[in-house]
């Protein structure tokens, strides 16, 4: 069954999104290593809503849809930004943006979780990890 959390764009509000995923992910008995990867895809995830997509702006929130079983996780975070072309991101491991502080949450995103899309308007990410 799919649950939905709406939140403030505030890192304390995010932290609070991903202790419920992650409990939900725990009573599921999610491996070690299943629930490490949603664990950084997420906070990755959220982070980059609040500070990129609605730049911490107190009018806006942040929708997170979860809908998990013991065998996958399915994770929707929705901001109320304009926006970005995730194509357009530099490679952080190009020698280049080695010390550029940016990129390397969507980088991590795509190497932890199994899947990752954003939406054309690039204001939402859908990721899924299956439990192996």
């Amino acid at each position: 069954m799919a649950e939905e959390l709406v939140i403030s764009s505030d890192l304390k509000a995010a932290r609070k999104a991903e202790r419920t995923v992650l409990s939900k992910l725990a009573q599921l008995g999610y491996t070690p290593s299943a629930t490490f990867a949603v664990r950084l895809a997420l906070e990755e995830g959220l982070n980059n809503a609040v500070n990129h997509g609605n730049g911490c702006s107190a009018d806006k929130t942040v929708t997170i849809s979860f809908d998990a079983d013991s065998k996958r996780v399915a994770i929707t975070i929705i901001d109320q930004g304009e926006g970005f072309d995730p194509a357009a991101v530099p490679d952080p491991r190009d020698d280049e943006n080695l010390e550029k502080p940016s990129g390397r949450g969507i980088m991590l995103m795509r190497a932890y979780m199994d899947e990752v899309h954003f939406n054309d308007k690039g204001n939402q990410v859908h990721m899924v990890k299956h439990n192996r």
